[in-house]
Parts: C-alpha cells; structure tokens; sequence
C-alpha cells in the first residue's frame, strides 16, 4: 500500500504539470478554435456548424464519437481510452438571437448580420472549447504517463433552454459516469474564480403549448349566419381561433402570475410566442398558435404550483377560442446536488492552474470601449477581482448573503442534471467586465458580448479553466482515495446512488422526444445568400 501511495504521489504532479503545459502550447489553437464558434454563433437545436467543427475535431484527435445522441441532431458524445474511472465535461455552443455584436469596442453586429441574429453573451463559445482543452489535456497527459481510464465530452446543445442534458439524463448517457466537471463563464462577481459548495442551481421547466383551431366549421353550426355556406359572409363571425388562444393565454397567465407564489425567494415566469395564425387570410380562423413558457424556481413544489395553475389556463383558453390544446414539455429539470469532495478536488486545482491573467492588450479595449461610450477611460476598466481566487467556503457564504435563508438553491443551469448521476463539480472562472463608473452605472449589454470575442479578453479564461479541468481529470483517474471519497459521498447524500431512497430521478416523462422541430429561430437559405430567419433593414 505504502508503495502505491508513493507512486501515485510521483505520478499525480508529473500529469498536472502535463495537462498544463499541453493547455499553454496549444493555447493558439484553442484560441482559433474559440473564435470559430464565436463567430458561428448558433442558437438552441440550431447548432448545426458547431457541432459538425466538434464532433469532426474531436474524431480527428483520436475519440470515438456518437452523433445525435439521444436522437438530438446537433448532440455528440465523444469517448476515448478504456477500463479505470469514467470521468466527463461538456461543452455547450448554442448563441442567443437578438445579441449579435462584433468584437469591437462600439455596438455593431457581427460582419454580415443583423443585430437581430444571435450572439454568444456568456459566452458558450468559450466555455465549450475550455471544456474540450480540459478533456484534450488530460488525454494528452493520459498517453504520456500511461494512465487507465475512460475520457467522455458531451456535447449539449440548445443550453438556453435546458434542452438537451435533461434528455441526455432520461436516456441514461450519465449512468456509467464516476465522476464530471462542469464549467462556466463567471456571471456574478460572487462565483469569480471558485467551485460551487452547497447553493446550486435551482430547477427549470419548460414547456410549449400548441394552441389547434381544426374545426371552426362548427363555431356558428346553428345557422346564425344567412349563408354559412359562403365564407365570405361569415368573415365578422369566425371562431376566436390560435390567435385570441396565444394572447388569452398570455393575458390570463400574467392576471394568475400574483396568485401562483408569494413574491419570495428568486422565482420567475417568462414567456415567449413561437407561432401565431400563420398569416391566414382575413375570413379564416388562426388555425395555430403556438406559445412558450419557462420557470425558474429553486423547489420542486414551487414548480408544481406553477404549472398547476398554467395547465389550467391552458385547458380553460382551449375551450373559449374554440381550439384543441397540446403541451409539449422542453425542460424538466432537478435542483443541484452538492459534492463537497468534488468541489474542493477541482478547486485546489483552479488554485494551481491560476486564475485569468489578463493583459494591457484586453485593457485597451476596455478604454477603448469606456472613450466611445463617451466615458473617461480608467487605467484597469475591468472589475478588481477578476484576478482573485475565491474559495468554496467564502463564495458560499457570498452567495448566501443574495437569498433568503430557507433558499437552498440559486440562479439555474441545467448542468444540474449530471449532478444526480455522478460526484460533480461546478467551476466557475473569472471573465473580463467592465468597471461601472460609479454606484448604479450599468454598460450595455453589447460591451459584455463583445469582450467574449476579443481573443486577449477572453482567452485567459479558457487557459484557466482548461488547465484545471484537465488537472482535475487526471487526479480522479490517478488518485482511487480521492474518487472514492466523492462517490461515497454521492452515494450518501442520493440514499444509496442511482435509484436510492433519496435519490432523484429524470423528471421528463419517459418517452420524451427532443423538441427540434418546433419553430425556434432558424436559417433561411436562398440562392442569393444564407441569413437568420428573422427579417431586419439596415
């Protein structure tokens, strides 16, 4: 024993330093490899470029790779080595419409697109190649030293509306995991630079309801109108139709949103309207409307209790508009579960990796950005802490200081779902912001876009986050007492693993089938050229 435990002590250094040194020599690389996503910039079950450049890269290097998995056409799952520890991370690429911004310190598209197409905010661009640096690292160090074990990258599309991790859970691809590291692109000065202890994320459902007018022969079947067989003389006595369903809907849910829940706790209800009538002419009913809500909510019952009261709705809208109703859930998502032996196994790696060391080349664009604002630039535009670590335990209590006591969950990600099926750490890493100007000034949103598509703004991040992810990758392969720790761990707190008494399982309904064929923003090709769908002049 005493011999197995010196080895592993002169493997573990050797193979971080490994993984590192493979993230700074191939650092240009995954900087190019960043902008190609970047400049996709392709949103959710529409990543059709992102993941052909992922799935045909990572087979290059060497993995075996599913396409569509779990019948989504723009997933992937990527697997390399054999026997040891199965150990995963993902990447996401999915952008978000309406938030197209060039890398440029003033508010511009993106060359060749509306300002209307989409953009990526967090950005995933970075947070996917990151993630496949992590992975693409750990290999490397992997062949090097001769270290067993099983490599997976996920890939996960149409993030932005959790779409695809809880499919990929309900299918069963999480259950021979041993261990996954999930990352992201700080968003809150609270999670700089740190691994989440205790408050995860929170649940997210989502569903879309599809609003049939199929028989509106029968609205005035009792001859009020002189000549029911002329359509022309009944056009002012129509059934309601798709239309007055989508907009009842939305109305009537607006009118319940004060009656759903008390006004405590981070809660919210959004929605958005997908399709309406279908431009039919002006004596027919809409025949379909179809409208999207989503909740975030950090407990299950505070969902239940919202959905209550929107399924309602939705049967009693069906009935007034003369329409038949449909709904077709997009996410059903489980709060996070903590891994206290993760969370501090990937941290003390970020701690050797280094936090993001950003350079006097991102700073001048920073001014540059304040100068075209009409602001006066500062020496460091960039929030203080950007460079700081931040330990489990202190962003723990930071976090908690932004939500009531009883709250046990904040904010929402669906990288909650791997939570339930393997020891996961959730990494935050530090990412350029601007420095408000005083107390209330707020950027606009494109500052925060654009930065993501500044090489020397954003690629600190992903050499951080690469380098301990794949340290962290190589220590679970390395060291059996540190995976065991986690596993037992998760075995603890699920009652006995998966399927234990306390143990949560996929909240999707079996059978569920990815909603890729629903009208989410979409690529218009012509002859003349390929553009978003959503039309714009200028």
């Amino acid at each position: 024993m005493a011999a197995r435990t010196a080895k592993r002590a002169t493997n573990l250094p050797a193979a971080r330093r490994a993984t590192m040194g493979w993230v700074d020599a191939n650092l240009p690389r995954l900087s190019r490899w960043n902008q190609t996503i970047w400049t996709y910039a392709e949103s959710a079950w529409r990543e059709y470029k992102s993941a052909r450049f992922y799935v045909d890269l990572l087979r290059r290097e060497g993995f075996e790779m599913e396409e569509a998995s779990g019948n989504m056409p723009t997933a992937f799952v990527a697997t390399w080595g054999k026997g040891g520890p199965t150990l995963a991370s993902y990447a996401e690429y999915d952008a978000i419409p309406g938030t197209s911004q060039k890398a440029a310190p003033y508010e511009a598209p993106r060359e060749g697109a509306s300002r209307w197409a989409p953009g990526h905010t967090d950005p995933h661009s970075a947070l996917g190649i990151a993630a496949l640096g992590g992975v693409l690292a750990a290999k490397a160090a992997m062949e090097r030293h001769g270290i067993q074990g099983t490599l997976k990258l996920f890939g996960e599309p149409a993030e932005k509306v959790c779409g695809s991790k809880n499919l990929h859970a309900l299918y069963g691809y999480y259950d021979d995991l041993d261990a996954a590291i999930s990352f992201h692109p700080t968003y809150i000065p609270e999670l700089n630079n740190t691994v989440v202890l205790d408050t995860h994320g929170g649940s997210y459902w989502s569903r879309i309801y599809t609003f049939e007018c199929v028989d509106a022969h029968t609205w005035n079947s009792a001859g009020a109108v002189a000549s029911p067989a002329h359509a022309h003389a009944t056009a002012t006595a129509r059934a309601p139709g798709a239309v007055d369903a989508v907009c009842l809907m939305h109305t009537t849910t607006k009118y319940f949103r004060e009656s759903m829940l008390p006004f405590t706790g981070s809660w919210c209800l959004n929605e958005a309207i997908l399709t309406a009538g279908q431009a039919t002419a002006d004596n027919l009913p809409a025949h379909i409307g179809q409208m999207q809500f989503a909740s975030r909510a950090p407990t299950l019952d505070m969902q239940a209790r919202i959905w209550g009261v929107i399924e309602q709705n939705a049967r009693e809208v069906a009935k007034l508009t003369h329409c038949r109703v449909r709904g077709d859930w997009i996410a059903k998502t489980r709060p996070g579960l903590p891994n206290h032996a993760m969370a501090h196994l990937v941290y003390r790696n970020l701690e050797r990796a280094g936090p993001p060391d950003v350079g006097e080349e991102a700073r001048a664009f920073g001014r540059a950005i304040q100068k075209n604002l009409g602001l006066k630039p500062m020496r460091d535009p960039f929030l203080a802490d950007l460079t700081e670590m931040c330990s489990p335990e202190e962003s723990e209590r930071r976090v908690r200081r932004l939500t009531p006591e009883w709250q046990t969950h904040y904010a929402v990600d669906d990288y909650v779902e791997y939570t339930w099926h393997c020891p996961t750490a959730r990494l935050y890493v530090a990412r350029p912001v601007m420095r408000p100007m005083g107390p209330g000034h707020r950027y606009p949103d494109w500052t925060f876009n654009a930065l993501g598509g500044v090489p020397a703004c954003i690629d600190p991040m992903i050499r951080s986050a690469a380098r301990a992810i794949g340290a962290s990758l190589v220590e679970l392969a390395l060291d059996k007492p540190a995976l065991a720790e986690a596993k037992a761990e998760f075995k603890r707190r699920t009652g006995g693993g998966i399927g234990g008494k306390t143990w949560l399982a996929p909240l999707l309904p079996k059978g569920t089938k990815p909603p890729v064929d629903f009208r989410w923003p979409e690529y218009v090709r012509t002859d003349a050229r390929e553009d978003w769908w959503i039309p714009a002049r200028g």
